[in-house]
This record gives C-alpha cells, sequence and structure tokens, in this order.
C-alpha cells in the first residue's frame, strides 16, 4: 500500500483435504508438489501462478499484499515451515501480480478474489488456514465469506480491508479525486519502491466489497497482528476488524515497534508461532515442530505487503 502521506502531487498513469484425500486434486494424487511455480488456466486468457507443499492438513494458505507476490519472506518463511513441520501449504499470485498473467491496473478487488477462490477451489482441498497480509487480509476475510465450511482460521498481517475507501479515497483532495476520475489511473510515491498505479476502476469496483461498515459474518477463529508503527494502515484498523467480526475467537496483537511489512526475523516467528496456535487447535493441541526453520529478512513484495 502507498503510505497515508502520499496522496499529493499525484501525475497521470500512462498505459501500461479430508483424511486420506490429496490436498492438492489438481495433481496427481501420488506425486509431490513440484518446487517450481504451476499455473491455473482460467480459460480466459489469463493462468494464475500458484506453488504448493504437499503435508498435513489444514491447509495454510498465503495470500499476498497489494502489488506483491507470493515470493515475499512472509510466505518463504511460512513455506520453510511448512517443509519442516510436514504442513500443506499453498501460495499464489493474483492477476497482474507476480508470475500471473494479466495487467495490474486492470484488477480490481473482485477479480483477485476471483482468483484466489479459482486457485484455492482447483489446487486444494479440506480444511484451511488463511494467512493474508494487508490487501491479502481483505481477501482472506472475503475467502472465509465465500468458503465457510473450509475455512477453519483467519490470520490478518497488517490486514487492510476496505483500504480503497478508507486509505486511497478518503485521502485525497476533491480536486485530486476529480483528476483520478478524469485520468482513469494515476501514480503513487511509494516507500517500497517505484510509485504504485491507482486505477479508479479498483476503488469503483471495491465498494462492492467493504466489511467495516457492519457486522462481518465470520464465526472461525482469527488472529490479527499489526504493527503500532505503521505508515499505512492505522493500527486503530485492527481493533476496528476485531469489532466488526461476529465470532468469539477475535485475538488481537498489537506490535508497538512493528512497521507495516512485519518481516523482521521477530516478527516472522511470531507469524509462524501465530499460524501455529491455530493448527494446533485444529490438531487437537498436538505440538508441532518448526525445528531449522531460518527464513532470511528480505523482502520481495513491490507493496510491502508480500
Amino acid at each position: 500500500l502507498p503510505t497515508r502521506q502520499t496522496f499529493r502531487g499525484l501525475g497521470p498513469y500512462g498505459p501500461s483435504g479430508a483424511q486420506g484425500q490429496s490436498p492438492w486434486p489438481c495433481l496427481p494424487s501420488s506425486s509431490k508438489p513440484p518446487p517450481m511455480t504451476q499455473h491455473l488456466d482460467q480459460g480466459d486468457g489469463i493462468t494464475l501462478a500458484w506453488r504448493a507443499r504437499e503435508g498435513r492438513g489444514p491447509v495454510v494458505v498465503f495470500l499476498p499484499g497489494y502489488r506483491s507476490d507470493m515470493m515475499g519472506s512472509k510466505a518463504e518463511a511460512l513455506d520453510a515451515w511448512a517443509a519442516a513441520s510436514g504442513r500443506a501449504f499453498l501460495r499464489l499470485d493474483y492477476s497482474g501480480h507476480g508470475e500471473s498473467g494479466g495487467v495490474f491496473v486492470e484488477g480490481t478487488i473482485g477479480r483477485w478474489l476471483g482468483d484466489a477462490l479459482a486457485v484455492i477451489d482447483a489446487c486444494s482441498s479440506g480444511p484451511m488456514v488463511l494467512v493474508g497480509s494487508s490487501m491479502g487480509g481483505w481477501i482472506a476475510l472475503l475467502v472465509a465469506l465465500a468458503r465457510p465450511e473450509r475455512v477453519v482460521g483467519v490470520v490478518g498481517i497488517a490486514a487492510a480491508p476496505d483500504f480503497t475507501e478508507d486509505m486511497m479515497w478518503d485521502a485525497m483532495s476533491p480536486a485530486e479525486q476529480a483528476g483520478l476520475r478524469a485520468a482513469g489511473v494515476i501514480a503513487v510515491p511509494s516507500a517500497y519502491g517505484d510509485p504504485l498505479p491507482i486505477a479508479y476502476r479498483l476503488i469503483e469496483e471495491g465498494r462492492q466489497h467493504l466489511l467495516l461498515r457492519g457486522p462481518i459474518g465470520i464465526a472461525c477463529p482469527v488472529r490479527l497482528l499489526q504493527g503500532q508503527a505503521d505508515p499505512d494502515v492505522p493500527w486503530e484498523t485492527a481493533l476496528k476488524i476485531a469489532a466488526r467480526l461476529t465470532g468469539d475467537d477475535v485475538r488481537t496483537l498489537l506490535i508497538k515497534d512493528g512497521d507495516h511489512r512485519l518481516s523482521r526475523p521477530r516478527d516472522l516467528a511470531l507469524l509462524v508461532e501465530t499460524v501455529e496456535g491455530l493448527l494446533g487447535a485444529q490438531d487437537g493441541g498436538e505440538a508441532l515442530a518448526v525445528g531449522g526453520v531460518a527464513p532470511g529478512d528480505a523482502e520481495r513484495g513491490l507493496g510491502g505487503g508480500g
């Protein structure tokens, strides 16, 4: 996400499983998931990239952030942990992101939600725990609403539901809003690299998926990790999410010196510990080994939410 302080001087942006059942039904049952990226053809000319690791369920599904990808440090840390602990793990790139096809500025929240559901439905089965970073936290909540029979837990990392409205549109002056409507796409300075393109269609379509205006009907356990030094997502957002969720098993953990990415070694250790806690409840309290996990601190996510 762009920082909340950067919506000034915006310029136009030119075009540019069940027991005994394999958790990976799109792979032969006797095969091991290959280490390389796989692609799902949706039949619309856009292929979606995904990577999977076989193991015990529930399947842990990682959903990256806005203009981030499935090779960021949080996804890599979870993959290393899954390999060490024998857990099933699935990650993906939305259209216009990472190794997937499509054009980034043509994407919307609804499109990226559909991408996530397409990969999840085609490439996994049985219970799952969703881990969503930044925009991925919004997508995770939407997936939980769309697949309540499968989702047994949600972890949000600087989760940013409604960010298109509350952190983008509302941060612009009336003149800037008019400029976005007229140009269709603008570029916003980013603390994480190249300027981020923002399309008016993203804002407009996002209004169909806003969650913080009413109750969020998710009953499964939810864990929210939020840095209080996050320049992009106000830490109070995590409290708003918790208040809106209808389930009782909701915990919010504030990291006083944590930034938006939460990708320091101690942040990644906390993420693994949080995921383990949800899986342990599903296992009836079984302790899970994490020996040998030593994820790097590099971050590949372009938007800070990978």
